[in-house]
Order: C-alpha cells, then sequence, then structure tokens
C-alpha cells in the first residue's frame, strides 16, 4: 500500500501502513554526508531526487533547499514521514518535495535523475535490478556505506570515514 503525504502545514495525520515494519534499521546520515553524497550524485535544480528509505527526509530536504532540485522520499514507517514533513514545513520546501509512505520494493521511481540509497548489502542488492531496468541511462545512483556487489562503482570517495558510492545508469 503507497500513500503519498504532502508536505505542507496542513498535512494529515499519516494512516499506519497496513503492511509490515522496515528491512533497515533506521540511521540517518550527519550533513556533511548528505553534503557529500549531493556533491557526488552533482545534482542541481533539473534533478528529480527520490531517497528509497528516506528516514527523517535530510537528503530529500537539502536536495530541494541547497540544489533547488525536486524531491521525493519514500518510507515504510509512518514516525518518519512525520518527520520529513516537518523538516520540510521549518525548511520552507514543501513545494519541492514529496513524501510517500509505503514499500520502497514496491514504490514507482522511473522518473528519478538521482536515487539516494542508505540501506544495507541486501536490500541493495535486491533493488539493483530494477535500478538498471526502470531507470533511463544517465540516472545517478549514490549509496552510503553498501555497494551493489559486482556493480562496479563509477567513484568511490571516503568522507568521515564512511564510503559513499557513485553508479551511473548505462545505455541498454
Amino acid at each position: 500500500m503507497t500513500l503519498t503525504a504532502p508536505a505542507t502545514p496542513f498535512a494529515q495525520p499519516l494512516p499506519q501502513v497496513p503492511s509490515r515494519g522496515p528491512d533497515v534499521a533506521y540511521a540517518s546520515a550527519p550533513p556533511a554526508i548528505v553534503d557529500a553524497m549531493l556533491e557526488l550524485a552533482r545534482v542541481t535544480s533539473d534533478d528529480i531526487v527520490y531517497d528509497l528509505g528516506c528516514g527523517d527526509g535530510r537528503i530529500v530536504v537539502a536536495a530541494a533547499k541547497d540544489r533547488g532540485a525536486r524531491g521525493v522520499g519514500i518510507d515504510i514507517d509512518p514516525e518518519r514521514i512525520e518527520d520529513a514533513t516537518a523538516l520540510a514545513r521549518r525548511e520552507g520546501v514543501t513545494d519541492r518535495v514529496t513524501w510517500v509512505l509505503g514499500n520502497l520494493f514496491q514504490a514507482a521511481f522511473a522518473d528519478a535523475t538521482v536515487v539516494m540509497l542508505y540501506l544495507q548489502p541486501e536490500p541493495n542488492l535486491r533493488l539493483r535490478p530494477r535500478l538498471l531496468t526502470e531507470l533511463r541511462p544517465g540516472t545517478r545512483v549514490v549509496s552510503l556505506s553498501y555497494d551493489m556487489g559486482d556493480w562496479t562503482p563509477d567513484e568511490v570517495r571516503r568522507v568521515d570515514g564512511r564510503r559513499i558510492y557513485l553508479w551511473t545508469i548505462p545505455p541498454r
């Protein structure tokens, strides 16, 4: 079940997702890491940034606020979506972001130009086939801490002792 939650001051309380809990424990990326992820992906105002498993929404909000991008955050936890909605409101980017309460493995994200991930090895590998088949060539995929198995990254950066990986969806 996917429900969209507008990030406006008038948003209604979010209903509970009647499915299951998160696949990955919630952990937020520090601001320096968020900035590095956006920089590595070369995010601009022309981008649509998706954060799969968005948590408190800080990556999507930073993409909108600091880079002028539009963003979509997807998370299965209603509390994280509420946090993300509140952050977008505080930062004044409610017109540039959308929050989706739902399962990231079932979510639509084909219109993304950038996909951000802070998951774990198994969820990354599970998403990889969809990323490669559903995203347009040239779309950038950035993952904090975890790679994609034998898919060789275009670039790997170390920031504050953590790895950030970048891949570009190849031509078909």
